[in-house]
């Protein structure tokens, strides 16, 4: 790692650590809507959407001790790209359970539960990883892990698509069930973008 000779703010680790814990909650309700009825699902976008609103505020507590700070542990850029990636997994997450709300989906298409899986692994990961951001060690696993989870998620969404347009479905359900595989598609896409961000601010710090 670089030598500094000038003090960091360090806050940022720990704000950084509290975004990603917070996915890992937002994980674990997607997985609580896979098994539970109408009124269940209402509850979990209830409290899915609380978890956003504070992920939101983790958010914008990074743009403002970005804002307010003269020397950060690493490139301003970065710092804000990875803030923004790591909000927009909670976005996707939430519109996801949204969706299946407003929709009234009765039943999700077998391959969903698989995405879920995919996400809740890499909210683990992407949470494991924050704290090593202070030393910027044990982080190559962590991204190589998260891409090849993307990829994995990338085969399950086509799967997914090719279930949907099999002619079991009628139009107007495939259009719903569509976009909400798509929203949860680009959830695992963003966690792959928080993966590189870590990667690009590892390579720069070495």
């Amino acid at each position: 790692m670089r030598f500094r000779l000038t003090p960091r703010e360090t806050s940022f680790y720990d704000m950084f650590a509290a975004s990603a814990d917070n996915i890992v909650t937002g994980s674990k309700l997607l997985m609580e809507l896979l098994g539970a009825d109408a009124s269940g699902r209402a509850e979990i976008a209830e409290r899915m959407r609380a978890a956003e609103h504070a992920g939101d505020d983790a958010t914008h507590a990074i743009f403002h001790q970005l804002n307010s700070s003269f020397i950060t542990p690493f490139d301003r850029e970065d710092i804000y790209r990875l803030a923004s990636s790591l909000d927009d997994i909670m976005d996707f997450m939430e519109e996801a359970v949204d969706l299946v709300v407003l929709y009234q989906v009765e039943e999700l298409p077998k391959g969903v539960e698989q995405q879920i899986e995919v996400l809740a692994r890499a909210a683990e990961l992407t949470a494991e990883a924050m704290p090593h951001l202070r030393t910027m060690e044990h982080l190559t696993e962590y991204w190589i892990e998260v891409n090849r989870l993307e990829n994995q998620a990338d085969q399950i969404h086509r799967r997914l698509l090719a279930t949907l347009f099999n002619g079991k479905y009628d139009a107007i359900e495939v259009l719903k069930l569509k976009q909400i595989v798509d929203v949860l598609e680009e959830a695992a896409d963003a966690f792959e973008h928080v993966a590189n961000t870590v990667e690009t601010i590892a390579v720069k710090e070495s």
